[in-house]
């Protein structure tokens, strides 16, 4: 159970994007890399069935022998579903294709919208001394995106910088609304973040004029190019901090990880 007398946990994070492709596992797995490096300890929570940040994390699919699906729909103890990664002081609860039938049987549970929120609640939650959990949600404005919604206290959008980019976030924007009307007043967005950009393409140049002219200073200042080694780092199941630690990809999580903490006023342990 939840217990809400409880001290000030970690910062919880939905990173989500209705739009498939648009950079947002890698976000979600790269920017917890960046924190845990600057010294912050942090807990990715894999809520998109396809299970790709659990991949990218190194945890192969016979080892998730407990999944989000556990942590939502079975009193499951924490120590058995939160598990370690090869990055130090990142931590995450992995998925698998079962979670995609989550969404009809949280249909007839009648705190189906909290449960998420309720399960990064508990005490226990408390030995692990998190800083943050960035929630990976899947590409759409299902239920399970609406739990990480409610149990979050903000949103960080990644912004393909493409064509159309701009046109699906104001769904997103509603259904934030709308989240904060029915069950998590307190939420707000955290940032957009231009992702895939390429800084020789005008396209680029014009999404991203087009987001900072409509959303101000929600838009963080860092980008992250369109890099291959960021693309190629998931097939090597790990962060492209790891991967390629010099790599211009590297060095923008890192920026965006900074930008992130000084927006929050955390400082690089």
């Amino acid at each position: 159970m939840s217990d809400l007398s409880r001290p000030k946990g970690p910062k919880i994070i939905a990173v989500a994007n209705q739009k498939g492709g648009v950079g947002k596992t890698t976000t979600t797995i790269n920017l917890a890399a960046a924190l845990a490096e600057s010294g912050k300890r942090v807990l990715v929570i894999d809520l998109d069935p396809q299970g790709n940040a659990s991949t990218g994390l190194g945890i192969e699919v016979e080892d998730r022998e407990y999944t989000t699906y556990d942590l939502l729909l079975d009193d499951v103890n924490l120590n058995s579903v939160i598990m370690p990664t090869v990055t130090p002081g990142l931590l995450i609860v992995p998925a698998t294709v079962d979670l995609s039938s989550a969404d009809i049987e949280l249909i007839s549970n009648e705190k189906r919208s909290f449960l998420l929120h309720d399960a990064l609640r508990q005490t226990p939650m408390d030995d692990f001394n998190l800083d943050f959990i960035l929630i990976d949600c899947p590409p759409s404005l299902n239920l399970l995106t609406v739990n990480a919604m409610i149990a979050a206290h903000s949103v960080l959008v990644p912004l393909q910088s493409e064509f159309f980019a701009l046109e699906g976030l104001s769904q997103l924007m509603l259904t934030i609304r709308e989240v904060r009307q029915s069950g998590n007043k307190d939420l707000r967005i955290e940032g957009v973040v231009l992702t895939m950009y390429d800084q020789r393409n005008n396209l680029s140049l014009q999404v991203e004029q087009d987001a900072r002219d409509n959303l101000g200073d929600l838009v963080f200042q860092t980008r992250i190019p369109r890099n291959v080694r960021v693309s190629e780092a998931p097939s090597f199941a790990m962060p492209v901090l790891t991967y390629d630690t010099a790599s211009k990809g590297a060095e923008a999580y890192r920026a965006l990880a900074a930008e992130m903490l000084k927006k929050n006023e955390l400082k690089v342990a």
